[in-house]
């Protein structure tokens, strides 16, 4: 299965956002965002939300903007002094990937690639978690099928 994961996070106002693409046969996709958060939170939120209802033993390929695959490389190969932050969804993934294999690549965000596509959503979930707060919807299959390169 490869997912594409991307976060959004707005300094000045604190609100982020995370959006995912994942394709195994069928394509489908989510977004949401919260407020009073970080970049690195929506990251994971993306992530985890990603890997919801997907089947235990399932391989996966992420996929991620450098920004975030930072982030996430920490779940992937856990480094000397593990993060302190955001303990919760670090827990949920641990979980969710234990015993899993699965890879890490770092996605263009700029070029015509479901990064760009996950990274756009993203944006869009920053900004209407800034005026609406926390949320998740998934993202309609009219624009799904829109995404190149899935």
């Amino acid at each position: 299965m490869r997912i594409w994961v991307a976060a959004a996070h707005d300094a000045a106002h604190r609100n982020g956002g995370w959006a995912f693409v994942r394709a195994n046969g069928e394509v489908s996709g989510r977004a949401g965002g919260d407020r009073r958060t970080t970049r690195a939170r929506m990251a994971l939120a993306g992530l985890a939300a990603a890997l919801d209802g997907v089947p235990a033993g399932e391989a996966l390929a992420v996929v991620a903007p450098r920004a975030d695959a930072i982030v996430l490389h920490a779940l992937l190969k856990p480094p000397i002094d593990p993060p302190a932050d955001d303990l919760d969804l670090r827990g949920v993934l641990a979980k969710a990937l234990a015993g899993r294999a699965w890879t890490l690549a770092v996605g263009d965000p700029d070029g015509a690639t479901p990064a760009a596509f996950a990274a756009a959503w993203a944006g869009q979930a920053a900004e209407k978690a800034r005026t609406g707060g926390a949320f998740s919807a998934a993202i309609p299959k009219t624009n799904l099928a829109k995404a190149k390169g899935l």
